[in-house]
């Protein structure tokens, strides 16, 4: 579902998506309060959401749907990138932010990140996040214990890497990775990876990269 308040916009996003022959547009809305309603009614498993719309904004009508539709996941997608917006939207519980200005196939690429489960994020805005998240004045004492390990492969899901791109990172089988995340959250006490990050960053775990750890024939 693709909500933009701005027709011509709307309509190329819609093209753009109903172009690729793994995606399917159910339905539009040009305000807060349309998406919220048709949401409800169509359950779609993604919803594009811009953040600045004529009565209930982006934020609050995506906290509604994720509220009311667990299953329906939804991706941001604006022109805003700066750091109080990206965390607005994914306090209310978006899993990807995007950037209208991102190339074709980024765009198409996050949407099919989301829809596999993953969280996605343009390049700039995790950049923004980690800048944000390693800026020495928001870094308290350590409340949670995480590995070294455990922060590196919570820092490269803060930079929006899937699970696969992360073990050819870290040379790291995928199954491993996953057994760290399921650590990770176990830790900060949530259930998936936007959250994940979201309490890291009001932690200040995601410090500055340390020195890999001596894990020679170790995973």
């Amino acid at each position: 579902m693709v909500v933009d308040d701005h027709p011509i916009v709307r309509s190329g996003i819609v093209a753009l998506i109903d172009a690729a022959v793994d995606l399917e547009v159910v339905g539009t809305a040009d305000t807060g309060e349309r998406a919220v309603d048709l949401a409800a009614a169509l359950a779609p498993d993604i919803v594009l959401m811009d953040l600045r719309l004529p009565g209930i904004d982006g934020d609050e009508a995506t906290a509604r749907i994720v509220e009311a539709l667990p299953a329906t996941r939804v991706v941001v997608l604006t022109t805003y990138e700066n750091d109080d917006a990206i965390l607005r939207a994914i306090g209310a519980g978006a899993s990807g932010y995007l950037l209208k200005a991102a190339p074709e196939a980024e765009l198409l690429a996050g949407i099919r990140a989301v829809a596999g489960g993953e969280v996605a994020l343009a390049p700039s805005v995790a950049r923004v996040l980690v800048a944000r998240a390693t800026r020495p004045e928001r870094r308290d004492p350590d409340p949670v214990a995480l590995s070294p390990r455990e922060r590196e492969v919570l820092r490269l899901v803060a930079e929006g890497l899937s699970n696969r791109q992360i073990g050819q990172r870290l040379h790291l089988g995928e199954s491993t990775v996953k057994t760290h995340l399921l650590h990770v959250f176990g830790k900060l006490e949530v259930s998936d990876r936007t959250h994940a990050v979201m309490r890291a960053m009001e932690l200040g775990l995601l410090g500055p990269p340390a020195d890999p750890p001596d894990t020679a024939g170790k995973h």
